[in-house]
């Protein structure tokens, strides 16, 4: 039996030109604008993939994405659209999709996907046939989950879907600025713990006792001013989930108590001997390595692989400078209804100014300096001028003084110039391969420890691919 390839879509031209395309390729092709027609199809052929354009006429692609998936569960479906509503994005990978694909179609990214959703469609019906058996609401406030939905944070919201409903704990790591408790709430917003409390606790905030009294609790009497018995935020938030912010700050002796929270979902007070039993999800985020942590002795290993069940790595606003405009039209608008101005928008020249940013305080930074400018706004637009007692702190592009900017020849000529004759005398004429390996092994260091030894990660940070990188990790290892 051949693959077969479903593809439903409302444009006439999408449908003929993947039917062109897929079909040289080898699938039998089904092509339907019809949500009922696509039913049919899939009842009676079975197909192994599906693409189904999220915005239909007369129907919504994730409600057929739902019958989809209840008429044939094994089918792998592929949402697309032309819209980069994050919110859409969580929802169809949340509802079972494959994957979640932006128009204008990258042809030979969409082949690969389709080749490799029939790979797991095809084991999926083997382990089945084998082993047996068989909306969100658009009034709702959504600034509290967009922080982005350039290619790199679509990769995330598309994780966010996969991830939210389990009870995995979850990692997440990224500089200060960068939305870290903003995705924890989006991940419990999507959960089926979402009617459930969310407590979040900054664990830089509080000395070390203070903290451990906080998270669990005391018994009346267990210190100076326990005048009473103190339910601590585990308790509180039983059956919810609990966002632990800084966790890399938390003390070695608090660090134990959290893993056995993690282990057995159970704790004492502090200065009680009762055992309490709570059922509690666990997010966390750090600005820190914790793989450096570990090194250091200030961080304990057994309590990271619990904390990183699943790990998500929240990239510097400069390394998405496509989320900018965004952000800013985002801003503009909430702090135009706060301050009671009716400002439309910003001027090409300025938002030029704002993506050139280095944007060290990430989307916080951004964020206040939009509100800035827009109390100093005294027309429909955001001005050039109205940001310039911001320039100096926020968004001209900043250089680090001797650093590299963008001259790299000159950077690297102005290192390895003191040393070269060294280099020459010890490398015994290779001198060549030890700096380049060199150099490479300290590349693929750099950005694994940003993205939490995400392998997958960091070689998207670094441009490379996996087996790259886990090839140049193994030399520079030997």
């Amino acid at each position: 039996m051949g693959t077969k390839l479903l593809v439903l879509d409302d444009d006439s031209v999408v449908l003929e030109q993947l039917k062109k395309v897929f079909g040289a390729e080898g699938y039998e092709v089904f092509t339907v604008s019809q949500d009922r027609e696509a039913y049919r199809i899939i009842a009676a052929e079975h197909p192994n993939v599906a693409i189904i354009d999220l915005n239909l006429e007369g129907a919504s692609g994730l409600d057929v994405l739902r019958e989809a998936k209840r008429l044939d569960h094994a089918l792998a479906v592929i949402i697309t659209t032309g819209s980069r509503a994050t919110r859409n994005a969580i929802e169809a990978m949340r509802q079972g999709a494959y994957d979640y694909i932006i128009k204008p179609f990258n042809l030979p990214a969409l082949t690969e996907t389709v080749r490799k959703a029939v790979e797991c469609n095809l084991m999926t019906r083997t382990v089945r046939f084998t082993g047996g058996g068989g909306g969100i609401d658009d009034d709702v406030d959504y600034e509290d989950v967009m922080i982005g939905s350039s290619p790199e944070m679509l990769e995330v919201w598309k994780m966010v879907g996969r991830v939210a409903d389990s009870d995995a704990s979850v990692l997440i790591q990224g500089e200060s600025g960068t939305g870290k408790e903003l995705l924890a709430r989006a991940i419990y917003h999507y959960s089926r713990r979402r009617h459930r409390p969310f407590l979040a606790v900054n664990c830089a905030a509080l000395p070390e006792t203070l903290l451990e009294s906080e998270l669990f609790g005391h018994e009346k009497g267990a210190f100076t001013d326990a005048h009473s018995r103190r339910i601590g935020k585990f308790e509180q938030c039983n059956g919810g989930t609990i966002f632990l912010d800084e966790v890399a700050e938390m003390s070695l002796a608090n660090q134990g108590k959290l893993l056995r929270v993690l282990e057995n979902q159970e704790f004492e007070r502090v200065g009680g001997n009762e055992t309490v039993r709570v059922d509690v999800r666990v997010l966390t985020a750090t600005n820190r390595s914790l793989v450096q942590a570990v090194k250091e002795k200030a961080f304990r290993l057994d309590l990271l692989y619990r904390l990183r069940v699943v790990s998500f790595y929240l990239p510097p606003l400069r390394e998405r400078v496509e989320d900018v405009p965004l952000l800013t039209d985002l801003f503009i608008k909430t702090f135009s209804r706060k301050h009671g101005k009716k400002i439309k928008g910003i001027a090409p020249r300025a938002l030029e100014m704002l993506k050139a940013g280095y944007w060290e305080g990430n989307i916080r930074e951004l964020k206040n300096v939009i509100n800035s400018a827009t109390v100093l706004c005294k027309g429909d637009f955001l001005m050039p001028e109205d940001f310039a007692p911001l320039l100096p702190a926020a968004v001209l592009p900043r250089k680090v003084e001797g650093g590299v900017g963008d001259d790299y020849f000159g950077f690297f000529r102005k290192v390895l110039e003191p040393e070269f004759d060294t280099l020459c005398r010890k490398s015994k004429g290779a001198v060549f391969e030890t700096v380049s390996s060199s150099l490479q092994g300290a590349l693929i260091r750099l950005a694994l420890e940003r993205c939490g030894n995400n392998q997958v990660v960091a070689a998207r940070l670094l441009g490379i691919s996996r087996n790259t990188l886990r090839d140049r990790l193994a030399r520079s290892e030997g």
